[in-house]
């Protein structure tokens, strides 16, 4: 199973802060790195020295390789500073045995950058306890375990930082142990009020202490919401008698923003807003033809109307952008704009800039290629010829959205920009606006896409579209949500409108249901394209594209009468987000856990959150059973592993299905029948014991 340990403690999933007391350190040699206590692979870790980042909420696990020679027993701690220069320090809990790791979850509250550091400790009451209780059963050394254990105790009793109360139960053991008999000696190291004020103020000696490290964490919209994506031109557009068609402006665009809103989408993803070029304009489908009226790909951005920091005058003004920001904004949406670093031939940047772009031997400029597409209305930028002037160009561009209201970009192709690029970008709008957020869509390479996250993107779309089968969706989710999860965040969109895949395409409506379950419940954030809740699924021969895709003209969707006729996925859209938005366990990612069915085709997976982390005191926890083959029904056996939620196997307890209100008793092994036509997915809810 492809979990986190399902037998951990109950400690290691609600800790609590332990009172400050300076670190126990031991300078080692000079020349020695390993401390006297070595503290080794501290996470949360990013490779080549970045920061981990989380964000408002996120129970961030950290931990921390610790060991000493022998027998003795150490304690490790992390030591948290936040961003107003609070300490905090928080017990680790050790996991299995002979692992020699330890780690601790922690709830962070505040936005900014944290400090955190590590320290190790020889326990000495904890070494003495075990010492003692061993002796103790075999009745030797029992005179010599008690004085030990006496001058201890005593020694913890005269510590002015101890509470009154607990220096007298101290005190008391201490008189206990110069009876000197083995049943005493047994009694006292295994006394628990004592093992507690032992792991709230351990008896410390020897010690070392990590370097201080770097968390950096971002508000909440940056790891965790449901995204919408459309374009503006096509909301409100209308075709005239002669074929040709007015556009949708932004005026027009704000009528949709009630529906989109309606189905619990709380951020908004306008396509690119800015003129498009008429040189070398694309026709449907990506043809080289143009019939009279065809609006261009938005990615094709300039033309004498202006480039990046303008607007397409058919959509409006300023003034009538910052009005859809606002109407955005009334019914909780936030508004995410599409940043496509590239030009069209008609750009004002290549008149004025031609260094910015390739040239080739016969004179002309490079276009935008992705073999075997073709992108001849494209021009992409050399960021080599004149990087100073470029970066500051794309700074003042990012700014100036910024300024008007837009905190999300959606970035189109970052890894076809240098990486230092994005490096210095994020890192100086950051500076000066912290809570701007920067996704990035970059289909491409695993070390290209990771170290897109590790240099500042907050979001990534990922593999996700393509991963759909049982053994690559626990593959897939299993490495976002714990091998890259301290520093990259999957934005799991179920489609774009450029993406359509052979199991959207053939799947029908039950492939539709499938991803958008799974995708809604395994992450924090997932997304989806205009036209998915109408299940547009009619793909151009021999590609994932849609037929008549969108980004080269119009579309026009009868979104109230497709929903009234009952064909409509709006009314599962705004179940799975009410969902969401109830269960804090789908806030985390970290939290996944991957269970056990007799069929290959039926995935199932849960995401627990302890009452410390859920606001309410009570658990949450979130069972996911889902029959991946649209196709068919399918009849298993699912056996969970149900100490993750502290039920003990055998134990019977309810759950209720989120979709449909059903309600079951469950135990760890359980009978199911999923109908790929009906309700291909439970989303369960176990139900607290009384």
């Amino acid at each position: 199973m492809a979990s986190r340990t399902a037998h951990e403690p109950a400690a290691l999933r609600s800790p609590a802060r332990i009172p400050l007391r300076p670190a126990a350190e031991t300078d080692p040699p000079a020349g020695v790195r390993a401390g006297r206590i070595p503290l080794f692979s501290p996470t949360p870790h990013v490779p080549q020295g970045y920061s981990p980042k989380a964000f408002v909420g996120e129970v961030v696990p950290f931990g921390v390789v610790a060991f000493r020679e022998g027998h003795d027993r150490i304690g490790v701690h992390v030591r948290l500073v936040d961003p107003a220069g609070t300490e905090s320090l928080h017990r680790l809990t050790p996991l299995a045995d002979g692992t020699d790791r330890w780690r601790t979850e922690i709830a962070l509250d505040a936005a900014g950058d944290w400090r955190y550091r590590f320290e190790g400790f020889a326990d000495d009451f904890a070494t003495w306890s075990h010492a003692a209780q061993v002796k103790a059963e075999v009745g030797v050394d029992i005179a010599v375990m008690s004085a030990l254990g006496a001058s201890l105790l005593s020694a913890a009793a005269g510590e002015k930082d101890r509470p009154a109360a607990e220096r007298t139960l101290l005190r008391t053991a201490a008189r206990r142990l110069r009876e000197a008999d083995a049943e005493t000696l047994s009694a006292v190291s295994t006394d628990a009020a004592l093992a507690a004020a032992f792991a709230d103020r351990p008896r410390a000696s020897l010690g070392s202490v990590t370097d201080w490290l770097t968390l950096t964490v971002e508000r909440k919209r940056a790891g965790v919401g449901s995204w919408y994506e459309f374009f503006p031109r096509s909301e409100g557009a209308v075709r005239r008698r002669d074929g040709t068609v007015r556009s949708g402006t932004f005026r027009t665009a704000i009528k949709r923003i009630p529906g989109v809103a309606g189905m619990g989408f709380d951020v908004l993803y306008l396509v690119p807003v800015h003129p498009i070029g008429q040189t070398n304009r694309k026709g449907r489908n990506n043809t080289l033809v143009t019939e009279p009226g065809d609006p261009g790909s938005p990615y094709a951005i300039g033309s004498p109307d202006g480039g990046h920091d303008a607007l397409h005058p058919e959509l409006g003004t300023e003034k009538d952008f910052r009005a859809l920001l606002r109407a955005a904004q009334k019914h909780g949406l936030e508004v995410a704009l599409d940043l496509a670093l590239q030009a069209s031939p008609d750009h004002p940047w290549v008149s004025e800039h031609p260094e910015w772009f390739t040239t080739l031997p016969d004179g002309t400029i490079a276009f935008a290629e992705n073999p075997p597409k073709k992108y001849q209305d494209i021009y992409p930028l050399n960021f080599d010829n004149d990087p100073a002037g470029i970066y500051a160009e794309m700074l003042r561009i990012v700014m100036h959205w910024v300024g008007l209201g837009v905190k999300i970009f959606r970035v189109d192709n970052p890894h076809t920009k240098p990486l230092q690029f994005w490096e210095w970008l994020i890192a100086q709008v950051r500076s000066a606006e912290p809570d701007v957020v920067f996704l990035a869509e970059a289909f491409t390479r695993p070390a290209v896409m990771r170290a897109l996250a590790a240099v500042g993107f907050q979001q990534s779309y990922s593999y996700f579209t393509w991963r759909n089968t049982k053994a690559e969706l626990e593959e897939f989710l299993t490495s976002v949500s714990h091998e890259t999860s301290d520093y990259m965040r999957p934005n799991l969109f179920v489609n774009t409108h450029d993406i359509l895949t052979e199991y959207l395409q053939f799947g029908g409506r039950a492939a539709y249901r499938i991803r958008a379950c799974i995708a809604a419940t395994a992450a924090p954030v997932w997304g989806v394209y205009a036209g998915y809740e109408l299940i547009e699924n009619v793909a151009r021969p021999g590609s994932e594209e849609n037929i008549d895709n969108e980004k080269y003209e119009f579309k026009f969707r009868d979104w109230e009468g497709a929903e009234e006729r009952g064909e409509s996925l709006a009314p599962l859209l705004r179940r799975l987000n009410e969902i969401r938005r109830s269960h804090p366990a789908l806030t985390q990612l970290r939290n996944i856990a991957f269970h056990w069915s007799d069929d290959d085709s039926v995935l199932v997976y849960s995401k627990h959150l302890d009452g410390a982390f859920t606001g309410t005191g009570r658990s949450d926890t979130v069972i996911v059973v889902a029959n991946l083959d649209p196709h068919s029904v399918r009849e298993t056996t699912v056996h969970l592993d149900t100490r993750i939620w502290g039920i003990q196997p055998g134990d019977g307890f309810e759950v209720e299905d989120l979709i449909t209100g059903s309600i079951w008793t469950w135990s760890d092994h359980n009978y199911v029948r999923l109908d790929a036509f009906a309700e291909p997915v439970h989303i369960l809810r176990v139900k607290e014991r009384s």
